[in-house]
């Protein structure tokens, strides 16, 4: 009976303290909790000043006909700067062609740019991860397109791919490859790939640069083992790199994918409001600006912003469940 009695004691002490665990634990955390709240309270603040003021303004003004001589005059519209049927028309900005060319434009754009940017990004990390001579000069050199700003980059670009002084068009008939100049920012059969070959010249640097820290972090067992069983380098990239370097190319996706869904400066500078290649930006500008129809304006700005909110969230979805199954 003694035996008994002392090993239920420690039994009922134990049982008796495990709450006291998880409430001194419960209490840690809300502690901890609150300090992150707390932290995070000044930057959250000034992102609802500086993003989350502005954007909600647009959300109102394009249920509005507000125009930029007079935003005080605005009136409540409902959706129709959005899409209103009359007199037997549709109108709005759903029912403009040029709107929607604008989409595809951006789309294209935005796929074709990315996908040339991840493959020369990640060809140029493997050469700069590589043993040679001078490798600290070359890595600081090929940033250099990344740091020159865009439209400075682009109004560059403009003077050396224009028809009549353009030193694009000069090389290209000295060895024969064209016969007259070409007017690449003018041609609406070039003038897109003309924005894609300046866009991915200068954002290569940053694609490349994200995939090399990932490379530098690579353990090198795996390589040595493939180096002495002999496997061919391209498989042992297929196979052991490129799975490796995945969240950092999924990095650099999202991030270019930003930016090239909301591109304005490039296009703009090299190709003004061409339809050919006129983005959902320089759409939403033409509108707000040049046409100063503010609700108009602001409708397209919300399209554009719930455009790019569903691409982000559509590849964060689409990454996270990739990279589950990868592990899996």
């Amino acid at each position: 009976m003694s035996t008994s009695s002392n090993n239920s004691a420690p039994l009922e002490a134990r049982s008796a303290a495990a709450p006291a665990r998880r409430h001194r634990g419960t209490k840690v955390r809300r502690q901890r909790v609150k300090a992150a709240w707390l932290f995070l309270a000044p930057m959250l603040i000034a992102l609802t000043l500086v993003a989350g003021w502005p954007l909600m303004r647009t959300f109102f003004l394009s249920f509005t006909d507000a125009s930029l001589s007079d935003l005080g005059a605005a009136n409540l519209i409902g959706f129709e700067n959005y899409l209103v049927y009359e007199n037997g028309r549709w109108f709005g900005v759903l029912a403009d062609p040029v709107w929607w060319q604008s989409v595809w434009n951006t789309v294209y754009f935005s796929v074709v740019s990315v996908s040339l940017e991840v493959i020369f990004g990640v060809i140029v990390a493997l050469i700069l991860n590589a043993e040679f001579k001078g490798r600290t000069i070359v890595r600081a050199a090929v940033l250099i397109p990344w740091a020159i700003p865009t439209i400075v980059s682009a109004q560059m670009w403009a003077w050396m791919l224009n028809d009549q002084f353009g030193i694009i068009n000069h090389l290209l008939m000295t060895v024969g490859i064209i016969d007259n100049p070409i007017a690449w920012t003018a041609s609406a059969t070039y003038s897109m790939w003309a924005v894609i070959m300046v866009d991915v010249w200068k954002t290569i640097p940053f694609v490349a640069l994200l995939v090399l820290a990932a490379l530098q972090m690579l353990p090198k067992d795996c390589y040595e083992a493939a180096e002495v069983d002999g496997i061919h380098p391209v498989r042992v990239f297929f196979k052991v790199t490129l799975p490796l370097i995945t969240p950092a190319l999924m990095v650099a996706v999202i991030f270019r994918l930003l930016d090239a869904l909301r591109v304005f400066d490039v296009i703009y500078v090299l190709t003004s409001n061409s339809t050919s290649t006129m983005s959902m930006s320089v759409y939403a500008r033409q509108q707000l600006v040049e046409f100063q129809d503010v609700g108009y304006g602001s409708a397209a700005s919300t399209l554009l912003f719930l455009i790019i909110a569903l691409a982000t969230v559509a590849y964060l979805y689409l990454g996270r469940n990739k990279i589950q199954l990868g592990g899996d």
